[in-house]
């Protein structure tokens, strides 16, 4: 896609290059080559590095620090991140809640968490999923009763992904128990910090442990902390996973998934098969690539990422499986713990920001009117 690009697209993917060249510590960059477990110091230099830059905050509009970029700029970004080798910005705080505080929050509340969103010195986690809600996050229990000028809140997350690292987490509560499933829920803001918050590691099935279970236990938050009204917080939930779901497609890393894939054939012997499946991931990821710059577009217009970002995400992870499926299926038997690990571990994409199968009924529903 090069070739589309105008002479100062191209100037500014060259700018980006030469940065992340320059400036990406030489140990993350191995890391992210290896396919380690990322620290969170790995996530906080980078951070720091790319604020430091007027770079941290792609999407954000530049009345809030963001760089003003076009959506092309936006998308030469991304790819030459994955190029490059450097991490992904980790998404809770920049991708996820800064929106939301950004468009249902008050004037307080943006100017308190917003700059330090922004500039690294607060992570963030998502507080949505249960054990006993988690695709029907609508039957959430966790509960949020006002007392005084306060609420207490009660109540188990889980696959809370950065947990261990996070100061802040936001959190879907019933504050009234009483109302129909997707009434009554409130977007709350909470201090990990405060009492009563306990956090246990999950491994996964790749031996990782990136994962939390969140136990809060008569945790006491400020009124203050709500973003907007009471029990509105299922819109703002709705609004949130849109945004999550269109950077769930991954396209940027599916392309340096398909390079290194590409290495690996090219020392191997012939197989017309699989260059045959090679090829025709390649054709869903160009598609896919489109339709994502049409979304962005939308956005740049002002128009909210919609049900169409159901469509990114399941064809996103979709893909994502089938070039671990791949890769595997090339190294064969000399295919390392690594290629193993990314395999099992990118089994969870077609399940996190809501399982395909539910983006499936988004799109029947929203979009064909089924």
């Amino acid at each position: 896609m090069d070739l589309a690009f105008s002479p100062e697209e191209r100037a500014f993917r060259d700018e980006v290059r030469t940065f992340i060249a320059q400036q990406l510590p030489d140990d993350i960059r191995r890391k992210v080559q290896a396919g380690d477990s990322l620290d969170k110091d790995d996530h906080v230099r980078w951070h720091r590095i790319l604020y430091a830059r007027g770079w941290a905050a792609p999407n954000w509009p530049k009345d809030y620090g963001g760089p003003g970029w076009t959506v092309v700029q936006k998308h030469i970004f991304d790819e030459e991140i994955a190029y490059g080798w450097a991490l992904r910005m980790l998404p809770f705080g920049l991708q996820m809640v800064a929106p939301v505080i950004m468009e249902f929050g008050n004037d307080a509340q943006r100017a308190r968490y917003l700059p330090t969103i922004l500039s690294g010195e607060e992570f963030w986690c998502q507080g949505y999923s249960e054990p006993g809600a988690g695709s029907d996050l609508a039957s959430l229990q966790t509960r949020a009763e006002r007392s005084g000028d306060t609420y207490l809140i009660n109540g188990t997350k889980t696959w809370i992904t950065a947990a261990q690292w996070a100061d802040w987490i936001f959190v879907l509560a019933r504050t009234d128990p009483q109302a129909k499933k997707q009434e009554g829920i409130s977007f709350i803001l909470v201090d990990m910090r405060s009492p009563g918050v306990t956090v246990r590691p999950i491994q996964t099935i790749d031996g990782g442990r990136e994962i939390n279970e969140v136990h809060l236990e008569n945790v006491e938050v400020p009124l203050s902390n709500r973003v907007g009204d009471e029990g509105a917080g299922w819109t703002y939930a709705k609004f949130l996973l849109e945004h999550e779901r269109t950077g769930t497609a991954g396209i940027a890393g599916c392309r340096q998934m398909l390079a290194s894939l590409r290495e690996v054939v090219r020392n191997a012997a012939p197989d017309h098969r699989l260059d045959e499946r090679m090829a025709l991931v390649e054709i869903e990821l160009e598609a896919l690539a489109f339709t994502e710059l049409r979304t962005l577009a939308a956005e740049s217009a002002g128009k909210r990422p919609g049900p169409e970002s159901s469509i990114l995400k399941i064809r996103g992870t979709e893909i994502q499986q089938a070039l671990t499926e791949l890769a595997l299926d090339a190294l064969g038997p000399y295919a390392d713990d690594h290629a193993a690990k990314k395999y099992f571990n990118f089994r969870k994409t077609s399940i996190y920001a809501g399982s395909n199968e539910i983006q499936k009924n988004i799109i029947a529903k929203r979009i064909l009117k089924l």
